[in-house]
């Protein structure tokens, strides 16, 4: 499929990204894997490469280059790479954006530094157990105590929760208002949880955080305190579409390993892509995927323009995230007993996929938010 959405410098980009995940992701994945976690030198790393917080304005450190295109690419590349387990988009995009939209110019100064360099590692605390997507019941507090805010509560499933060192935590500072916390490593009377075993994703640490008087001062706050909502809001259009755009990039590659493998693997004396359903199953995924990347690159497009609408999001990751569902069950029973096993990447990619249609806000939220841009808004 011909792509029209990047120019020369993208394609060199990707060159580059690529070059970075074979010579420091590739060889370590399976230890990381065993480990639970990758190694920290990887996020130095990629800021040695400067793949770190590229949007950061240049007076800060950063880069200045404001284009989703380049974040598309790196995720893209560690797909294809079989490293979609390393949440690298998650420090610079999912979290790294609540500092850029929120972020006053102290701490803008305070800690870009470091998210740049790939000295700290950023995660997100938003989902509590019992709550889910449910934020309006969330039990975490924040009481305004004069010169500091004092957090308690608890958090789970918190991509980077064991790596990290900076938390956007989400907390309640009224009977109706949230508010957004940066809470740092080493604060007396924050702690971490166990690092939780999954059905995959197997190198991204995912960890419950708790939060005991946890003593915030006010330096630490993001925006007001009482907008977090208003905040949270804002961000969900992009990290919706950064899931699709995984999702799409996971079964685009299961797809392309699939097709090599039912080339060279003889069922009968024949290759196995040589049988009428095994061609035409993969003909389907091809013409599925390419017009999801479509829709996606489209979507992209209005991203970088400003006007991405929240049902457009919403409708890419519900697509890509089910697309991808399907496409790597094809694709593992296209292997046969080998899919099954650990040692083929479809095992793995089948594994990490089944996520895709919970985080971010599961498809059954997704339909509903499609549902209401439809005029079918049926609450009181």
């Amino acid at each position: 499929m011909q792509r029209k959405i990047f120019e020369e410098e993208h394609e060199l980009f990707r060159e580059s990204v690529r070059r970075f995940l074979q010579a420091e992701a590739v060889p370590h994945m399976d230890e990381w894997r065993e480990q639970g976690a990758v190694d920290r030198q990887l996020f130095r790393k990629a800021g040695d490469n400067g793949f770190l917080f590229m949007w950061a304005e240049e007076e800060y450190g950063g880069l200045g280059v404001n284009d989703f295109r380049y974040d598309q690419v790196i995720l893209e590349e560690f797909y294809n790479a079989g490293c979609g387990d390393i949440f690298l988009t998650t420090h610079n995009r999912l979290v790294g954006r609540y500092l850029g939209n929120f972020a006053n110019d102290e701490q803008k100064r305070r800690f870009y530094p470091g998210c740049i360099s790939g000295e700290t590692i950023l995660g997100v605390a938003m989902t509590e157990p019992g709550t889910g997507s449910d934020l309006a019941a969330m039990q975490t507090r924040a009481v305004d105590c004069g010169d500091h805010w004092l957090l308690n509560g608890s958090k789970t499933y918190i991509s980077n929760g064991i790596i990290g060192d900076l938390f956007v935590v989400a907390a309640k500072t009224g009977e109706r208002s949230l508010g957004l916390f940066l809470v740092e490593r080493g604060m007396p009377g924050f702690e971490r949880g166990r690092n939780l075993n999954k059905l995959g994703m197997k190198a991204q640490d995912t960890a419950e955080l708790f939060f005991d008087d946890v003593r915030v001062p006010k330096s630490n706050v993001l925006g007001e305190a009482d907008k977090g909502f208003y905040y949270l809001m804002q961000n969900l259009a992009e990290e919706r579409l950064q899931s699709a755009i995984c999702s799409l990039a996971n079964a685009r590659a299961a797809l392309e390993e699939t097709l090599t493998f039912t080339l060279e693997r003889k069922v009968f004396g024949k290759p196995v892509a040589s049988f009428q359903n095994s061609r035409f199953q993969l003909a389907t995924m091809r013409t599925e995927t390419d017009v999801a990347q479509a829709f996606i690159d489209r979507c992209v497009q209005d991203h970088n323009d400003g006007h991405l609408p929240a049902e457009d999001a919403a409708k890419a990751k519900l697509y890509c995230s089910e697309l991808e569902g399907r496409v790597v069950d094809s694709c593992l029973q296209l292997h046969g007993g080998a899919g099954y096993m650990d040692e083929y990447m479809i095992c793995r990619r089948y594994g990490d996929a089944r996520i895709s249609r919970i985080y971010a806000g599961t498809s059954e939220i997704m339909r509903e938010i499609i549902a209401r841009s439809m005029g079918l808004d049926f609450r009181d």
